[in-house]
């Protein structure tokens, strides 16, 4: 066996970086079928075939990889001008993919003219083969792909030793070694060294055996230096994480035993406690009896402050509606009492199902919207955006929500500004009502608090804050939710969404 054919078997630790990862169609797998039983005709025009076809699907990577194939195997029975002539359609073929990078077109370029190279190197057209072996070089800089580099140091050794310039494929051959030394991937450059030894002695070249050897044994010095270090160093890191460990477990053992000692003393603590409240609960059962008594009566009082505060609730209302509403004052509590009634009896009815109707969004949009075309500011603009369509969901909550929600905006809102009701659909069965405007942004730190409801005593004549909590309470009631879209940044926008 020859340099170039053991070289050739080498090259197989390389050229296995180039398979794809993709599934392999049927022609691709009659043609390696055909190849693996010795049938290199049939072989070569499946192959053929298969890299036509992968190429009308636009995988060019599969495509290269049949294409090198079938111009292998017409090379290697003479007909170079076949191999020639599909190469350059490969060529094609990859210049075609424009959704290629340009890393991506180096590598599979490369490829294609290696098989170039090596014809002309099978050719013994060293002039040709050094052209090649120039642009192989661009190509695998361009690729920037480690492995493609390797590969391109072993067919440069190729051609070295094949053209008698054994010096540089001694030097290119060393630099592949160091290479792979450097990675520890030492069983590949000792198979290497060995083949390289092996060939020498079959062409009966004692120059390059005595080389090669000299080589393999100065390499096998430094690599057991290396494998030397290697295992002291992780030797030096099992003895330290050793310590370490015993560091940790002796850390353990004395807290455990700080614990041990906190227990004991937390169990006299407990004993004497429980001493102290035997004492007090003798203490206790004795006063109760004396105050027996006084806690029926007061049980009493109790029961008839309840009934009277029922009473002051029932009529207080009613009272309310016949103060003189003009007055800030009296409107304020009069809101009051009847948001604390609504979000009442919303939390005592939470579970209940609420009653759908189909409404017609258009139109019904226009309604809300009118509602505070009359109270908003000069120049602002309202606009609503929804589809000529209908929509099941609960009126009555759904109506309060989005009053309340286009109230707060035509407040907020300043002069020249912009207020939008915006309908979205989201799903089959999920939509959202959306109410933006362009006034000040709540800040973050807020958002979540302005749904709770009695957070903070407040002046009842400047809003008793009950508002946006029994929206919320009505958007969950409809299995819904309503909250503040954080990416929106020119003013608030809440979101109602509800699922039909």
């Amino acid at each position: 066996m020859n340099i170039r054919v053991s070289f050739l078997l080498i090259g197989l630790l390389f050229a296995c970086s180039f398979a794809t990862a993709q599934q392999k169609s049927d022609l691709q797998q009659r043609a390696e079928a055909e190849a693996a039983s010795g049938k290199t005709v049939s072989a070569r025009s499946l192959w053929v075939r298969a890299c036509q076809d992968y190429a009308v699907q636009g995988l060019t990577a599969q495509s290269v990889e049949c294409g090198v194939k079938a111009a292998a195997l017409y090379y290697n029975d003479n007909t170079y001008q076949e191999a020639f002539d599909l190469l350059r359609d490969v060529d094609h073929n990859i210049s075609q993919n424009r959704r290629l990078s340009s890393q991506e077109v180096a590598e599979l370029r490369y490829q294609v003219v290696k098989e170039r190279m090596k014809m002309y190197v099978r050719m013994r057209r060293s002039e040709r083969a050094k052209e090649q072996l120039e642009i192989m070089e661009r190509h695998a800089v361009a690729s920037g792909n480690e492995t493609v580099k390797n590969d391109l140091l072993y067919n440069k050794a190729i051609y070295y030793y094949t053209f008698g310039q054994t010096t540089k494929g001694n030097a290119v051959f060393q630099e592949m070694a160091t290479k792979l030394t450097a990675s520890k991937e030492y069983g590949k450059v000792d198979e290497v060294y060995q083949t390289l030894i092996a060939n020498g002695r079959q062409s009966g070249s004692v120059n390059m055996v005595a080389q090669a050897y000299s080589g393999y044994i100065a390499w096998k010095d430094s690599v057991n230096a290396l494998k030397a270090a290697d295992e002291t160093r992780l030797l030096k890191e099992q003895i330290a994480a050793g310590e370490k460990s015993i560091a940790e477990k002796d850390s353990s053992l004395a807290s455990r035993q700080r614990i041990i000692i906190g227990l004991c003393i937390i169990m006299a603590i407990l004993v004497a406690v429980l001493v102290v409240g035997v004492l007090l609960l003798l203490r206790f059962i004795y006063l109760t009896r004396k105050q027996k008594k006084t806690i029926r009566r007061a049980n009493e009082n109790n029961a008839l402050k309840a009934k009277f505060i029922n009473n002051i609730s029932a009529q207080l209302s009613p009272t309310l509606q016949r103060l003189d509403r003009q007055k800030p004052e009296v409107k304020a509590l009069q809101d009051f009492a009847m948001h604390i009634q609504t979000l009442s009896q919303l939390e005592t009815s939470i579970d209940e199902k609420v009653e759908l109707e189909e409404i017609g969004l258009q139109t019904y949009c226009n309604s809300m919207m009118n509602q505070i075309r009359d109270i908003v500011r000069s120049g602002v603009v309202l606009s609503i955006d929804a589809p000529n369509m209908s929509a099941e969901f609960n009126r009555e909550y759904v109506s309060y929500i989005l009053n309340h929600l286009l109230h707060n905006a035509a407040y907020f809102t300043p002069e020249g500004g912009h207020i939008w009701l915006d309908f979205k659909k989201r799903g089959a069965h999920k939509f959202q009502f959306i109410v933006s405007n362009t006034g000040s942004v709540i800040p973050e730190e807020k958002r979540e608090d302005i749904f709770k409801p009695f957070l903070e005593v407040k002046d009842l004549t400047t809003g008793d804050g009950l508002g946006l909590p029994i929206c919320k309470q009505m958007a969950v009631k409809m299995d819904g939710d309503l909250y503040i879209d954080p990416e929106f940044t020119k003013g608030t926008r809440f979101v109602l969404s509800l699922i039909a």
